[in-house]
């Protein structure tokens, strides 16, 4: 798996978290993502290229989906607090991140740095409730402010791998949803921001960055 973050003419690194918490998540997984979220923003803000470049939202979906923290610096961001119900509107977070980055992305001009290419971290546990395929094609097909790459990760044994490929071809599947292996995730997610984060600042022009090695136990998704 790698990361795409677009050009090294930009100023922001953009990092949309799109967290599931439909009722399947209650109890300790949604404390497990809450405490992962939380776990990221310390591992981030500790490290001055981090601080420097990466902007973090979150985007909750649940019966509806909503974009409970705008894109901030994480100098700035506070974790929110999570609560669990409802059913699984995957079609509705696509939608929201849309809806994001039309309001949030800066596009490169011929006299401004732009926004390097949003990484976007899914976590979902189950099957989606609504309609997503148009949601995903809009997505794709988007001409500007596009989405960079999207992870994707799909909890325990209810979860519907198969549309999680047809979303990202980055796909892990955690099959032992616990408190410890959701923020085991959301270390790996801050090293694959940070990976990202250290190479935007070189000097090279390789626009791309190998993802560390899934987290122990995770499965990668062919």
């Amino acid at each position: 798996m790698s990361i795409d973050f677009g050009s090294n003419d930009v100023r922001r690194m953009p990092v949309y978290l799109l967290l599931d918490v439909s009722g399947s998540m209650s109890g300790a997984p949604i404390i497990g993502v809450e405490q992962g979220v939380q776990l990221l923003h310390n591992e981030l803000i500790n490290q001055p290229q981090a601080v420097e470049v990466v902007h973090l939202s979150v985007i909750t979906f649940a019966s509806s989906a909503s974009q409970v923290t705008p894109l901030t610096p994480i100098t700035s961001f506070a974790p929110p607090a999570l609560s669990a119900g409802g059913g699984t509107s995957l079609g509705g977070a696509l939608r929201e991140l849309a809806n994001a980055l039309d309001r949030e992305i800066i596009p490169n001009s011929a006299t401004k740095k732009g926004d390097y290419k949003p990484l976007v971290f899914l976590l979902t546990d189950g099957e989606p409730t609504d309609s997503w395929e148009p949601e995903l094609n809009a997505l794709n097909s988007r001409r500007d402010k596009k989405a960079g790459s999207i992870i994707a990760l799909g909890c325990g044994d209810s979860v519907n791998t198969s549309v999680l490929r047809q979303i990202t071809s980055n796909v892990m599947l955690m099959t032992d949803v616990t408190p410890d292996n959701l923020r085991a995730y959301f270390k790996w997610v801050s090293a694959s921001v940070l990976t990202a984060s250290q190479k935007a600042g070189a000097s090279s022009g390789d626009t791309s960055a190998a993802l560390p090695p899934a987290p122990q136990g995770f499965q990668v998704v062919l």
